[in-house]
């Protein structure tokens, strides 16, 4: 079973950036796809943005499109998620979770113990 961290977030004013990290132990990210995912008190989990490792195919849910962009790290066997013009509504606790393909959410099995983003206006 792999084990994935999470790392990078923090307290940032609307319009600002950060930039949240998911490294895995155990084996590398090869033959799967990594997402990331957000939950908001009382809401439900939902993906947010996927990539294939062996490909780079990227995957973005409409509410991030054109804002966050996410990358992979073949030598630190990491992947990456960039969030720029970040609004308080992106106010979650985000996780990385690894699975066999992009799409759908439950395609997702091993999960890190995510890291909160907060967005102030």
């Amino acid at each position: 079973q792999v084990q994935l961290a999470e790392s990078g977030g923090g307290l940032v004013q609307a319009g600002g950036s950060l930039r949240l990290s998911c490294a895995a132990s155990g084996r590398t990210f090869s033959n799967y796809a990594v997402g990331w995912f957000r939950q908001a008190p009382g809401k439900e989990r939902d993906l947010v943005a996927a990539i294939s490792w062996n490909t780079g195919t990227p995957y973005y849910a409409d509410s991030v499109k054109g804002r966050f962009a996410i990358s992979r790290d073949n030598a630190k066997n990491t992947v990456n998620l960039q969030m720029n013009s970040l609004k308080p509504e992106d106010t979650a606790v985000y996780y990385c979770a690894q699975g066999k393909r992009l799409w759908p959410s439950n395609a997702y099995d091993y999960w890190g113990q995510g890291t909160q983003v907060t967005v102030s206006s």
